[in-house]
């Protein structure tokens, strides 16, 4: 093994072996937490356990390249790492595994992710923006395999914005741009698709991007010779690696146990990504996994004894002390004696995690048994909340659903009595539901953001229409000016202005960088707008049709909508996707699927505006508030005629709120989208039979109707007619649950409600395709006539 290093150069040797006396201390610590994480699990005192044993060697050297300002995106074996920096602590590793759910005790994510998952807080309590440069920053984990490799090019790509763009604020982002984005992966997930896409797009767009594939051979008990061809993923990348002519990569192959040759790869691989925005790749090989891949099972199941021998020889914790006592840092029995202290100090962090974790239970559990034990005495049914109370008070170590389903038990028990215990009892039931609704349920979305204020498009008296593209590009002209922290990027959205002419002559005028073109890969485009949010970038993410936004749905839906929750408020990335949806040509250009995305996005808004002028609205909204939001353009309404307001740039479309298009007094219709305007075409037709229908645009999905202004319509009109170009089942199906369960319409209905949506499969090619694939004119004007002609068969005869 190599004993001599440049290391020793810049320092003296006492330094020198006080600093790797420190990383063996870290070593072994996470070690020992992996060991007896494993057993809490094991024991039944957590749920599950996934550890980072056998990793803990490259994850000490990248800790020594990481600079504040820095940002790590990685999985959930990087727990040696997260000590390493000072951001885990022994009480917080375990308060994880236990699931603590006091932010303070379990800062990662207050019990809502598992152990494993870390994560820095880049808010202040009060919601502002931390000093991102005087900290170091890790995006929070998710578990999806190779899930976090598109927010990773975001982070990076931060950094060449921050020093190529002038004029953009970055007192707490940015110091020049000489921030490294750190991504973490194991070797198996190299075979997903976002790590492909990811990879090539940082060589590309050449940005200080420097990912580690921790390589241990095995994807859970599948071999690298069933995952990666040549069995490793620098073998095949190799035509990556930058030359004299060409840029691309920097590609690093390093043992995991040689601390020394990690230590140096590291310190060049930042050197390289910090100075020269070049991205690297690092491939540590020969790892182990000491304990097998998670608590679910036992790696002895599928590895040769062979394999386990090497595994033992080669971990790399092992081979560090190896190093240590042959290069005489220090003797054996001094290092047996740090590892004596260093259990007995992780036994310690573990039993006070675990008291603090229980304490606020046992609090409750304190209280609701003396409750009860009041109840049984003064109730006829004693026995049965007797039985209640004895084994809730038998159990010492009760969860929180444990006493929460006892108390309201208890209360079945008293249907039929009004006792001043029973009151009690409801009031404790719902001061716990309300508690545990803050620990479990909050921060779903920016609490502040749900209600917006309405800012009308005005209009000079000579005011001329223009194409409705015309109104967009105005308005993001105005955006930009005033903006420097904005930027727009997606296929065709710089040099040509996007498909739809939305940015036409933007890009010559705010340059290659704040308008810019990408690479066909949605997912990444998606990544590249998180990682520049989450560092106080505004970034549009331009998707060019919604039915490519399936391509991207897994880094909407398992990243960016749940981020907020999952740091429970200690981390955002207040991203704006723009596309294009509803009606133009057939199966892969007509989509509006807004069902799957309304289920699979909470934690978003969903905006369907039904022209441009209501669009650019809505964008001027988002930028002034922090929720993420998926704006949905009428695909086929650029061309259309709109009215040029004066005001651009400064127009707002209130977000939650629906805008009634036309008063009526037979039938509510609720439509959005480029359905709105056929409604709107059908509802003179309409008048002519004498049928005078309301109109309400829905506008926003998410949030909904937040003032029940439908339920005001309904209880006018009496019947509700939902229409819309997705599924039956769809969008429409959730409306319907909003109205009638939500907001109680169906008090008011003198018909059945109704719903009109098109075919259940995709749209079909050319004009009579959308003809017979999509709600048309004919389609609503006999539903309207049908539900009319029910109530009044006389004025309203059979019509098919």
């Amino acid at each position: 093994m190599q004993s001599e290093t440049r290391l020793k150069n810049s320092i003296s040797f006492e330094d020198f072996k006080a600093q790797v006396l420190e990383d063996y201390k870290i070593a072994a610590t996470s070690r020992e937490c992996s060991i007896l994480g494993r057993r809490e699990v094991l024991t039944g005192k957590a749920k599950f356990g996934i550890f980072g044993d056998g990793k803990e060697l490259p994850q000490l050297a990248m800790a020594k390249a990481f600079k504040n300002g820095d940002f790590r995106s990685g999985y959930y074996r990087d727990q040696t790492f997260m000590m390493a920096i000072n951001e885990l602590s022994i009480h917080e590793f375990f308060a994880g595994l236990y699931a603590d759910t006091d932010i303070e005790n379990e800062p990662m994510s207050a019990g809502r992710q598992m152990g494993g998952h870390f994560t820095t807080h880049s808010l202040n309590k009060d919601g502002s923006w931390k000093n991102l440069i005087q900290q170091k920053n890790s995006s929070s984990d998710i578990s999806p395999t190779a899930g976090q490799m598109p927010r990773l090019l975001g982070l990076a790509q931060a950094s060449k914005i921050y020093r190529n763009v002038e004029g953009i604020p970055s007192e707490k982002f940015s110091d020049k741009g000489n921030e490294v984005a750190w991504g973490t992966i194991g070797n198996a997930s190299t075979s997903e698709g976002h790590f492909w896409e990811t990879i090539n797009a940082a060589g590309v767009l050449q940005v200080p991007m420097v990912t580690s594939v921790w390589d241990d051979e095995y994807g859970i008990s599948v071999h690298a010779r069933h995952q990666t061809t040549k069995e490793s993923i620098s073998e095949i990348l190799k035509g990556l690696q930058r030359d004299q002519e060409n840029n691309g990569y920097e590609i690093i192959v390093v043992k995991g146990w040689d601390y020394v040759a990690l230590v140096e790869a590291y310190e060049k691989a930042s050197k390289i990504a910090r100075i020269e925005h070049c991205p690297v790749l690092i491939h540590v090989i020969e790892l182990t996994q000491p304990q097998g891949h998670s608590t679910s099972g036992s790696h002895e199941r599928y590895k040769t004894e062979e394999r386990l021998n090497w595994e033992k020889e080669y971990d790399c914790n092992v081979k560090f002390r190896e190093w240590i006592l042959e290069n005489q840092f220090s003797t054996a029995e001094e290092l047996d004696e740090i590892d004596k202290k260093i259990k007995r100090k992780v036994r310690e962090g573990k039993r006070e995690a675990w008291l603090s974790a229980l304490a606020p239970v046992r609090k409750d559990h304190k209280e609701l048994v003396k409750l009860l034990t009041k109840i049984a005495k003064s109730n006829p049914d004693k026995t049965t909340i007797a039985e209640i109370k004895d084994k809730l008070a038998a159990n010492r170590e009760s969860i929180k659903k444990d006493i929460m389903s006892s108390a309201r038990r208890t209360l079945r028990c008293l249907i039929g009595e009004e006792t001043a215990e029973k009151d009690e009892l409801r009031d404790w039931i719902e001061k716990f539901s309300l508690q545990s609704q803050e620990e479990y349920n909050s921060y779903l979305y920016e609490e502040n953001d749900s209600k917006t204020q309405l800012v009308e498009p005005q209009y000079d008296a000579a005011a001329t229409e223009v194409d409705a593209r015309i109104i967009l590009r105005d308005n993001f002209d105005a955006i930009f000016d005033s903006r420097p922290e904005t930027l727009i990027f997606g296929e065709d959205a710089g040099e040509i202005g996007d498909v739809n002419q939305g940015l036409e002559g933007l890009q010559a005028k705010y340059g290659e960088l704040r308008v810019a073109d990408v690479g066909i890969r949605e997912a990444t485009i998606l990544g590249q707008g998180i990682g520049m949010a989450l560092r106080g970038l505004r970034p549009i993410a331009e998707i060019q049709y919604l039915d490519y936004v399936m391509y991207a749905l897994q880094t909407m839906s398992d990243d960016l909508s749940t981020l907020l929750y999952r740091t429970k408020g200690k981390q955002r990335a207040p991203l704006i996707v723009r596309t294009r949806g509803h009606r133009l040509e057939g199966i892969w250009h007509s989509g509006s699927q807004l069902g799957g995305l309304i289920h699979l996005l909470r934690g978003m808004y969903i905006l369907v505006p039904r022209n441009m002028t209501k669009a650019a609205g809505f964008y001027n909204t988002l930028l002034d508030i922090n929720t993420p939001a998926l704006v949905i353009e009428c695909l086929n309404g650029y061309r259309l005629k709109e009215k040029l307001p004066n005001n651009l740039g400064k127009i707002k479309t209130p977000i939650g709120v629906t805008e009634t298009v036309k008063k009526g007094k037979d039938l509510t219709i609720v439509s959005y989208g480029s359905t709105l305007r056929i409604v709107e075409q059908t509802a003179g037709e309409l008048q002519d039979v004498g049928i005078d229908v309301e109109i309400i645009d829905v506008q926003s999905l998410l949030p909904f109707d937040l003032d029940h202004d439908i339920l005001k319509s309904v209880e006018k009109t009496n019947r509700l007619l939902v229409i819309d170009e997705d599924v039956p089942g769809g969008a429409s199906a959730y409306i319907m649950q909003k109205v009638l369960e939500e907001q109680d319409a169906y008090r008011f209905l003198d018909s059945k409600p109704q719903t009109l949506t098109a075919k259940e499969h995709r749209p079909a090619y050319a004009t009579d395709g959308d003809y017979f694939s999509k709600p048309s004119s004919d389609d609503i004007f006999e539903k309207v006539y049908a539900i009319m002609h029910e109530l009044n068969p006389k004025k309203f005869p059979r019509l098919r």
